[in-house]
Order: C-alpha cells, then sequence, then structure tokens
C-alpha cells in the first residue's frame, strides 16, 4: 500500500467538564521530525508521547498539537481572587497619577494568571490519562489521509513507470537494426576516403567489432525492463516503500544514461530524454512517499 508522508487529523474528546482536542499535521522528511505542542503540566508525558506518534506515523515531518479546555461559563474561567488582587493593587499605585479605574480594569484583567488558560488550568489526572486515547485517534485520521493520498500518487507512479516502459521497447525495437546501419555508416565512411592502400579485410572486420561492442546496449536495456518490473512490484508492498523507490529510480536513472551514452543514435536518443523526462516526475513524488 502506497501511502503519502503528507496528512491532517483532528479528533477531540469530553470528559466532565474538559474536552480534549487534538491536531496531527505531517509533510515530507527523511526522518521522523516531530514538533509536539501541549499544556506545560502534561510535559512528564512527553516522551511517552512522541514514542506512540512515530510508532504509528513513522516518517515526516509531523507537528501535533494538544489542547485541553474547560467547558465551564466565561465567568468561571476567570481567577476572581487573582484579577482583585492585581486590580486593588494597581489602584493604590495608580492614586498618585489619577489614572482611572476603567484604565486600572484593563490593565487588571491582562494580568498574568487572571485568565485561566490551558496552561495554568489544573487538569485531573483522569483526563490526562485519556489523552492519548485522543492522540492516537488524530493520528487514525491522519493516516487514513496518508492513505489518500498515496493513492493518487501510486496512479501518477504507474502511469510515469507505464511511459518508461513504452520507450524502452521503442529503443529495443530500433536497436534490431542499428548494429547492422553502424557497420554500413562505417563500411560507406571508409569507402568514400579512396585511400591508395589495400585494407585488410580481416582486421577491418576485428576492428569494427570492437567498435560495435563498445555501443552494445542490450544488457542494459534487460536491466532496466528488469529495473521497471521490480519498480512496479515495490509498489504493491505493505510497508513503507519511499526509500525503495528512492533506490531504485537511481539503478533506473543509471541504465538509461548508458544507454543514452552509448547509443550513438538520433531516434533511440529521443526516447532516452523521454525517458529521463518521466524519471524526474518518479523522483519528485518519491519524495512525499512514506
Amino acid at each position: 500500500m502506497t501511502k503519502s508522508m503528507t496528512g491532517f487529523g483532528l479528533a477531540s474528546l469530553h470528559v466532565d467538564e474538559y474536552t480534549i482536542a487534538v491536531e496531527v499535521k505531517s509533510l515530507n522528511s527523511k526522518f521522523a521530525d516531530i514538533n509536539l505542542r501541549m499544556p506545560s503540566q502534561l510535559s512528564a508525558k512527553e516522551i511517552e508521547w512522541r514514542k506512540v506518534i512515530s510508532d504509528l506515523l513513522i516518517r515526516g515531518k509531523i507537528a501535533v498539537t494538544i489542547d485541553i479546555s474547560n467547558d465551564l461559563s466565561e465567568e468561571s474561567l476567570i481567577d476572581q481572587d487573582q484579577f482583585e488582587k492585581y486590580f486593588m493593587l494597581y489602584k493604590k499605585m495608580g492614586k498618585a497619577s489619577k489614572v482611572g479605574e476603567e484604565e486600572l480594569f484593563k490593565l487588571a484583567i491582562q494580568a498574568p494568571g487572571v485568565f485561566k488558560s490551558s496552561n495554568n488550568l489544573l487538569i485531573p489526572q483522569k483526563v490526562v490519562d485519556k489523552v492519548s486515547e485522543v492522540i492516537k485517534k488524530a493520528i487514525i485520521a491522519c493516516d487514513e489521509f496518508r492513505v489518500q493520498e498515496g493513492n493518487e500518487l501510486e496512479s501518477k507512479l504507474k502511469e510515469y513507470g507505464a511511459s518508461i516502459k513504452l520507450d524502452l521497447e521503442a529503443v529495443v525495437k530500433l536497436d534490431e537494426n542499428r548494429v547492422e546501419k553502424v557497420s554500413d555508416r562505417l563500411k560507406t565512411t571508409l569507402a568514400n576516403l579512396e585511400l591508395d592502400v589495400e585494407v585488410d579485410k580481416n582486421r577491418f572486420e576485428q576492428e569494427l567489432v570492437y567498435y560495435i561492442e563498445k555501443f552494445d546496449i542490450n544488457e542494459e536495456k534487460v536491466r532496466l525492463g528488469n529495473h521497471l518490473k521490480y519498480f512496479n512490484e515495490i509498489l504493491y508492498l505493505n510497508e513503507p516503500i519511499g526509500k525503495k523507490l528512492g533506490f531504485i529510480s537511481q539503478e533506473i536513472g543509471r541504465e538509461i544514461n548508458t544507454i543514452g551514452s552509448k547509443a550513438n543514435d538520433a531516434e533511440i536518443q529521443r526516447h532516452v530524454v523521454a525517458m529521463k523526462e518521466e524519471l524526474e516526475k518518479i523522483k519528485e513524488q518519491s519524495l512525499n512517499i512514506l
């Protein structure tokens, strides 16, 4: 199964008057690069949750945000004692400068600890115990997104691989008469030179064979065909395949380049250029595959 490294998942859970919300985003990366944002009170669980995330998503640039809020009325989310403490302090300090109470109110309401944010909210243990469950649900949603993206990438990769195969088949057909064409061209060129010396026919044939062997691409054609076959087999593996696709793409590129350098044929070169173009598309898409 082909999975993309691009994914997004959301999950939430209500526990009494508390709401746990987890958001997971992932992009392509060579390794598991995890950025975990959560209330400071939960820092003791960070290592445990990082392991859960890396075990399930395996690889990618992964951003996970954990938020815990209290579903109480707005009044109960304000620490009244803390507000009054700041207000009285500012009022006492403001007598000399005759600052109005409206301005003092604005200062007091913005003072640290007045609003009960997730960072200063007291989180019960029973709520903390449920966070792992919500993280897993968000990861599952993200993974389902990855599968959908992966299906689209798989279709494109098959299309690019099939295009390279068609060009290879055209090269195989063109190569059937290429040796004879090269031989005839050399003989014609030699005849046109109108040399006054007699050419040793046996020596000429030996040199011709040696010359043509340097341009032989039979091994490259076979290896390229095998690589394309393995490329398609990889797409059906039920495991992360991104790195395998990267390695096989390098091998495919090596054979295409060798065919291009040895072919010495304009028609074959055109198909080599087309294969290189499709291979670049494969390399680009493979970077985003798990």
